[in-house]
């Protein structure tokens, strides 16, 4: 071979090879200074900026220090909440010694994610092999100068108000009176003064001593101590002690307090497990979120999202740029079909008893009132609950945490229209037929031992299906259950809804006529008949059910969100014949208007009123002497058109208070405010 062409063709191979170890080291410096940024932001992620800043040049050290470098990037990446930095680089140059990395980032923000493009110088610095940041303000932000800052603008989101059919508030975004001291204007009789103020906003002495003795406080500082409503009566009082202050606090207010809290329920800041659980839907460490009750069920309508600015200003404090801004979001108000003075009436006629009440509107199905007494100040959430109250509501006997409206409950005699009703329609019940019933208990046959059936009074009359009625005789619905039988009665108290959930916005617990659905027994059968056995009823159901016999069999669905226009719906279609519904409408209203019906303390001139009373009793066995009762009444205007009002009312522990009766009289007083 020629030794021009050997010579040729080595000079080839070095040249090649040459380039290809320039183009491995060009492409080396690359990765590393690629892999430099990534790492700063790796750290920048977990805001260690002490480590970020030993990852800076050295000529940029000698322009910052460590303790500028760290307070400037924390007061600004935290300032902004940023999170999830990502850097997309898109080419790398070369200049002198330095690279030159052009990138994309994106952040999440507390006003959204932000995107922009940017660019860093990258050496090394003498002796290392690492590449290191040429670091100033710009590799925070393109646009952010020496001098500049960036600054945060919040747009506070209101939160949608509830309100009743009226337009009257349940809930709405209001202020709170925050009561505070100024430590250097209490004087001389500072420790007297502190001793009524902890008298009156009921606070331990020691309490108000460690919010004084704070590092942070100074004579001249409003040190606030206690919320509490603005409407308060002590307010006026602490106004006139000397060195207390009182501020307006934003909070949320419940108008109404105890007598709509279950209904209602309440907000409060939202906790670490609703915020990761929520993550995806906007909210933020500071957001409040409901609780229970309405604020609760309505949470996405309800609540608001703050709107924010991230802007960068001059040394003036002059805008010069905005980064990313998001609108204010306000929530949306709800308005209901509950009346607040119905409601009102109706918590008041209960507050001294365990019970549950609930009033509608027959014609239309529009919820009027929802009760659970006693009850909790939904204000005292929002207020700061001391242990003490928190612990009194959780240990008190008549459980005021406890939401009854919600919950099923045994009906008793209150039931006994339906059986009469289904009895009725499948025509084992002629409404004038005599049973002759005598004396105070009865059994199907000897096969049932030692159990009766018992009445409270033998009236001596007809026992028909109207004076059983007025009479509340248990012995006549439990043979009309048993002549109906098990199968045909479960399957005619399911159209009834029974075991069913209520189509209602407002969660309610599901009513059952057996345990499991089948009712085994005749006494089973005897007792359901007059609503005991395994009957469980709610009350909002029992309310619902009652509907049909003034709408000609059809049961209407409940509503709770107010239309202007209101259009009944069915829940449930020709449960019953009309004639049915007729037959045991008109006997209710003897119920009430005969002066011998178990109602007649109800009766009213001037209103048609149809009624049942009934008295449950939870005893473990019949002849349980200890065991205790429901009082209920469920009672409706007949003859006031659209205006027709049905409540239904029951009160725990009512055995010694007069079971039904006692009811009777609370119920009443609701009906005399439509006359």
């Amino acid at each position: 071979m020629n030794k021009k062409i050997i010579y040729m063709c080595v000079s080839i191979i070095l040249i090649i090879g040459i380039a290809w170890m320039v183009i491995v080291y060009v492409n080396k410096n690359s990765s590393q200074a690629k892999d430099g940024l990534n790492e700063y932001i790796e750290l920048l992620n977990k805001k260690d900026y002490e480590a970020m800043y030993e990852m800076i040049s050295n000529e940029s050290k000698e322009k910052y220090s460590k303790d500028d470098f760290i307070l400037r990037n924390k007061n600004i990446y935290n300032g902004i909440e940023a999170s999830n930095i990502k850097v997309e680089i898109n080419n790398i140059s070369k200049e002198g010694d330095e690279k030159i990395l052009n990138f994309d980032t994106t952040m999440d923000t507390l006003s959204g994610e932000l995107k922009f493009s940017n660019s860093i110088n990258m050496r090394k610095n003498e002796g290392e092999k690492k590449y290191s940041l040429v670091w100033n303000s710009q590799a925070i932000f393109p646009e952010l100068g020496e001098e500049d800052k960036v600054k945060v603008s919040k747009d506070k989101a209101k939160r949608g108000d509830i309100l009743d059919r009226n337009g009257v508030a349940l809930a709405i975004d209001g202020n709170n009176s925050e009561v505070g001291v100024i430590p250097g204007k209490l004087g001389q009789g500072k420790d007297q003064i502190l001793k009524e103020i902890s008298d009156i906003l009921e606070m331990s002495i020691d309490d108000i001593n460690k919010k004084l003795s704070a590092s942070y406080v100074r004579d001249d500082m409003f040190i606030p101590l206690k919320v509490i409503a603005q409407k308060d009566e002590r307010v006026n009082r602490l106004l006139k002690m000397q060195g207390v202050m009182i501020n307006d606090k934003a909070a949320r207010v419940y108008p109404l307090g105890e007598g709509a809290g279950h209904l209602t329920g309440y907000v409060q800041n939202i906790s670490m497990e609703e915020l990761e659980k929520y993550k995806d839907d906007e909210y933020r460490s500071d957001s409040v979120i409901g609780k229970s009750g309405l604020e609760k069920i309505y949470e996405e309508q309800l609540r608001g999202i703050d709107g924010f600015e991230i802007y960068i200003v001059d040394k003036n404090d002059k805008k010069k740029v905005t980064l990313l801004s998001k609108e204010v979001k306000n929530g949306k108000d709800i308005q209901l079909t509950i009346d607040s003075e119905m409601q009102s009436l109706v918590y008041t006629e209960l507050l001294n008893d365990a019970g549950a009440s609930v009033a509608m509107n027959p014609n239309t199905g529009e919820v009027l009132a929802l009760v659970s007494s006693p009850s909790y100040n939904p204000n005292d959430f929002i207020m700061g609950m001391s242990e003490d109250k928190w612990k009194s509501l959780n240990e008190d006997s008549k459980k005021p945490l406890y939401n009854r409206f919600q919950s099923n409950l045994c009906p008793g005699s209150v039931f006994k229209p339906f059986t009469a009703a289904i009895g009725l329609d499948v025509n084992s019940i002629d409404p004038d037929e005599n049973k002759n019933i005598s004396g105070l208990k009865w059994q199907k046959d000897s096969s049932w031992g030692g159990y009766f059936v018992t009445r409270v009074k033998d009236y001596g009359l007809n026992t028909n299906l109207l004076n059983a009625l007025i009479y509340s005789d248990n012995i006549y619905f439990a043979q009309s259950a048993v002549n109906i039988g098990k199968d045909v009665f479960a399957d005619n108290l399911k159209k009834l809804g029974l075991g069913e959930s209520i189509p209602f916005e407002y969660g309610m617990s599901k009513s059952q006529f057996a345990i499991d659905g089948e009712i085994k027994t005749d006494i089973q059968l005897a007792d359901s008949g007059y609503g005991q056995g395994e009957i469980l009823l709610n009350p909002l159901q029992l309310a619902s059910m009652y509907t049909l016999f003034l709408n000609d069999g059809n049961m209407l669905k409940p509503s709770l969100e107010y239309k202007e226009k209101v259009e009944p719906s069915i829940w449930k279609n020709n449960v019953i014949s009309k004639k049915s519904a007729d037959i045991v409408l008109n006997d209710l209203i003897q119920v009430v208007d005969n002066p011998n019906g178990t109602g007649h303390g109800a009766h009213i001139d001037g209103l048609s009123i149809a009624g049942k009373t009934g008295t449950a009793e939870i005893k473990l066995t019949q002849d349980d002497t200890k065991g205790t009762e429901l009082g209920w009444f469920t009672a409706m205007t007949t003859n006031r058109n659209e205006n027709n009002l049905l409540v239904v009312a029951m009160v725990e522990d009512a055995k010694e208070k007069g079971g039904s009766h006692y009811v009777v009289p609370k119920v009443k007083k609701v009906f005399e405010t439509l006359k």
